[in-house]
């Protein structure tokens, strides 16, 4: 039986309040509080504040990695959840991502990652396409 090692969620998230998404600030405290929120094990984090706006930041997890870039000016929002382990913990990182910042639209996908074991006989093309 195949299994996969990790959840990868993106989502852009549209129609956001420009004051949520537009200072380093907000956005550290959003994704920290993110990762707490979801369980998961900080290792660190960076974030960089655009002129004249708009910010980015990203937490490397030991489950994998957390970011966010933001377009206050547009209300737009790109988030990255990335984790190994329970794939519950990226759908709360994400959950809490996305009700803190209260959005009109999103976007999401949902990946499986790292594919791997038995595959009942057939090839992995055809495991693939039946994803």
């Amino acid at each position: 039986m195949a299994k996969t090692l990790g959840l990868h969620i993106l989502a852009d998230l549209h129609g956001i309040n420009p004051d949520l998404i537009d200072r380093v600030e907000d956005i550290k405290h959003l994704l920290e509080t993110a990762v707490r929120v979801a369980g998961l094990t900080k290792i660190s984090s960076h974030y960089y504040q655009f002129q004249p706006h708009g910010a980015t930041g990203v937490i490397l997890l030991a489950e994998s990695h957390i970011s966010i870039h933001t377009w206050p000016e547009h209300g737009l929002a790109t988030v990255d959840v990335y984790t190994c382990g329970d794939p519950s913990k990226a759908y709360k990182a994400m959950e809490y991502i996305i009700s803190t910042l209260d959005p009109t639209r999103i976007d999401k996908q949902v990946h499986e990652r790292g594919l791997i074991g038995s595959y009942e006989g057939s090839d992995l093309q055809s495991v693939l396409l039946k994803v």
